[in-house]
């Protein structure tokens, strides 16, 4: 229950909990050293001759690619508020020790310069249709933060969308449009892909719609610092800002990727783009839909690569596997019989060749069903058997489940008798959420509206009923702690 707000109520502090139930240890450093040309000289006596280069076959041709899935491919432009600075250089200034000070620095000074008020802000991206009834995926990144997200289609037809979920942990976004027999894009299979393939990619960098770039797949199941357990597809295709969250073809025309991230130092593309399998993608897409959130497996153990020198220390042939470095009490891992030291070679008959195979495949599977592990213990190998569990925390899809709020944006509870004399208020309701044109105007949850246009309201039917015949501006007079001033809202 959300309580009226007072002076002394401290910030809300965010975390972020831990995501998978894996820590995976890397110690392998980068380095990108400076690419030096240089040109053999030939020997002086050594006659010159012409350099034929050998063809092996024709250059592939996008344009068919191109014509077939780029108007399956669309622009996302999304419209978010960020806070400006608090207050105004040179703007009327109110004495810290006066009881209104707290008050005017979140609404500001009738007919002061507003600093401190929610400004909006605007982004792109881009994204692309899987399904004909207007089912569109995109990145978590680019509509998380957003308050609307519009979809413009090649054809210029542009919709509102709705986000349906996200999951930060992979970085997709799930929107829907409200359309019929759009076009489609073709899913593939990333795992028929190879390094050195031929890819094609198509967006909006910088905002210049379906521009389409090409490259090759310059490595598979690439681990990032920030990417969770996703296997990234790294490519050499040019991938620039408002890229983010358009398709990566293969030349069957069938989409493999969905373009996330580049490693830059000067913000635009230099070579190393990021691409999550669209495998990956379409699970994400399909538990949004059917339950608005995603379920992942959990093990429950601390892994890291398994190097030439480890393998040497532990007996094995080949640097292969995902070695345990320490089990959780009570996990899946514990509870199937792991120890610290032992290396997982098989998850269900599948090879682990890199400990960066592992968190995937235990996302994917089911919380609840079993999991055979081949492991590497003391010189030879075993089977343990692992019942799944399901990952806490930030593992479920941040779905749109903002309730209906109306105009205002307002979700409210009448004042219960205790916060009545508590507060000394007779009468008013409490706002439990803000969202919309009333958090923009700077209300507050724990702040009480009492009067709408100078009329008291004592409940939420009685304020949606004068919301529903309100124009585009409504004043409403709010109470925080012992202040109360008129907050005017723009609904248009």
């Amino acid at each position: 229950m959300t309580k009226p707000r007072t002076w002394k109520q401290s910030a809300i502090a965010l975390g972020i909990a831990g995501l998978l139930g894996f820590t995976v240890a890397k110690f392998n450093g980068h380095l990108f050293p400076q690419a030096q040309a240089t040109t053999p000289v030939a020997a002086a006596t050594a006659p010159t001759a012409p350099i034929v280069p050998v063809v092996q076959g024709n250059l592939p041709n996008f344009s068919d690619i191109v014509q077939r899935n780029g108007p399956a491919v669309v622009n996302i432009s999304v419209t978010g508020q960020v806070k400006t600075a608090q207050q105004q250089r040179g703007g009327p200034q109110i004495d810290p020790n006066d009881p209104f000070y707290e008050f005017f620095r979140r609404f500001g000074i009738p007919g002061a310069p507003q600093g401190g008020a929610a400004q909006p802000t605007h982004a792109l991206g881009s994204g692309f249709i899987i399904s004909a009834d207007g089912i569109v995926l995109t990145n978590a990144h680019v509509v998380a933060d957003a308050s609307e997200v519009t979809v413009k289609l090649t054809d210029k037809r542009e919709f509102v969308a709705k986000v349906l979920g996200f999951d930060k942990d992979t970085d997709i976004a799930v929107l829907k449009i409200n359309a019929a027999n759009l076009p489609t894009v073709k899913l593939g299979d990333p795992a028929n892909s190879r390094v050195g393939d031929w890819v094609l990619a198509i967006g909006s960098p910088f905002g210049f719609e379906n521009s389409v770039t090409a490259g090759i797949i310059s490595a598979k199941s690439r681990s990032l610092p920030d990417g969770g357990y996703t296997p990234f597809i790294q490519t050499d295709a040019p991938i620039n800002p408002g890229n983010s969250g358009g398709p990566l073809f293969n030349l069957n025309g069938e989409v493999i990727g969905i373009n996330a991230q580049i490693y830059s130092r000067s913000g635009g593309f230099q070579g190393l783009s990021f691409s999550i399998p669209i495998d990956i993608a379409k699970n994400v897409e399909q538990q949004i839909v059917a339950h608005g959130k995603v379920t992942r497996g959990r093990l429950g153990v601390t892994i890291q690569d398994v190097n030439q020198s480890l393998a040497q220390s532990f007996g094995l042939k080949a640097p292969n596997g995902a070695l345990v470095s320490g089990v959780e009490p009570d996990s899946a891992g514990a509870k199937a019989g792991l120890k610290s030291g032992d290396i997982i070679l098989k998850l269900n008959d599948q090879p682990i060749i890199s400990s960066s195979d592992l968190p995937p495949r235990i996302a994917n599977i089911t919380p609840g069903n079993n999991a055979k592990l081949e492991i590497w213990r003391d010189g030879k190998t075993q089977t343990l058997n692992a019942k799944i569990t399901e990952a806490k925390g930030e593992k479920v899809a941040a779905a749109d489940k903002t309730p209906d709020h109306g105009r205002l944006g307002l979700a409210v509870r009448p004042l219960s008798k205790d916060e009545q004399q508590e507060s000394g208020i007779a009468s008013g309701l409490v706002v439990e959420q803000a969202s919309g044109p009333a958090a923009a105007a700077g209300i507050e949850p724990g702040d009480v509206v009492l009067a709408i246009n100078g009329t008291p309201v004592t409940s939420a039917e009685q304020l949606k009923a004068f919301m529903a015949k309100a124009g585009d501006h409504v004043a409403l007079l709010v109470q925080r702690g012992d202040a109360k001033i008129f907050v005017p809202i723009n609904l248009g």
